[in-house]
Formats: C-alpha cells, sequence, structure tokens
C-alpha cells in the first residue's frame, strides 16, 4: 500500500514538471545582450560586437532588434522543439524561422537557444551564408 503511494507520487510529479518545462515552450520569451559574436564554421569568434540586442520568440514568431531599435527583423516561426528540463536554465530549443528585415531581404534561419548552468546562449545560422554563425550571450532571458 505504501509503495503504491510512493509509485503514484512519483508519476505525478514527473508529470508536473514535464509540464512545467513543456509550458515554458508555449510561452513568448525575450532574451536580451549586449554584446554579439561573428562565428566561422568552425565556431571560432573572427568579430564581436558591443551592442545591444533584443530576440523576442512567441508561439508563432520570431522578432530580433539588432543595435539600434528603428532596425528589425522578423518573420514566421516554420518549425520549432523545445527541451527545458529546468525552465530558463537547462535544455535547448531550436526555431526554424522565414525572416525579413526592414529593407525586404528574406533569410531561412535556424535559432538554437541552449541553457546550461543558467548560462543562455543563442546561435543564428541562416541557410543564405553557410558556415557563418552569430552568437549572443543572455544578460536576461524571461
Amino acid at each position: 500500500m505504501k509503495s503504491t503511494f510512493i509509485k503514484i507520487t512519483i508519476v505525478l510529479l514527473l508529470a508536473a514538471c514535464t509540464h512545467l518545462s513543456y509550458g515554458q515552450c508555449d510561452k513568448t520569451v525575450t532574451l536580451k545582450s549586449s554584446k554579439t559574436n561573428h562565428l566561422d564554421e568552425k565556431g571560432n569568434i573572427e568579430s564581436s560586437k558591443e551592442e545591444k540586442a533584443t530576440i523576442t520568440i512567441s508561439k508563432t514568431q520570431v522578432t530580433i532588434v539588432p543595435g539600434e531599435e528603428d532596425h528589425t527583423i522578423s518573420g514566421a516561426i516554420t518549425s520549432k522543439t523545445c527541451e527545458w528540463p529546468t525552465a530558463f536554465k537547462d535544455g535547448k530549443t531550436v526555431v526554424k524561422a522565414k525572416l525579413e528585415d526592414d529593407s525586404g531581404n528574406t533569410q531561412h534561419c535556424t535559432i538554437t537557444i541552449t541553457g546550461v548552468a543558467g548560462k543562455i546562449t543563442l546561435v543564428f545560422e541562416t541557410e543564405e551564408n553557410p558556415g557563418k554563425k552569430i552568437m549572443v550571450v543572455a544578460d536576461t532571458f524571461e
């Protein structure tokens, strides 16, 4: 009787944790950073720039404000995978989207957000520029 109660309790706790981590995936998240790194195909930093950037990812849309607030890149999400065992601390989200900038240039991109021990990084890659990546480390992720 006691072991059955313990088993049921464990199953309910696991279900609750799974629901909480999945629930995060449906929420709008905003990542803000103060430094942008441009990487080569091997992941080495080619250049860095001190600039504020804001990336907002909702259930259906990505909006990026790199540096200047009067310049935005946004578009619809075409696919999204999300697994965060510890919400906003440890996990990974991969978003594929078709983004367009203010001048009408379109890019097909993959955005990978990774959290390890509370350090959140975002890597942005486009099909149009293979081998080139942009990485930011989150100052805030909410």
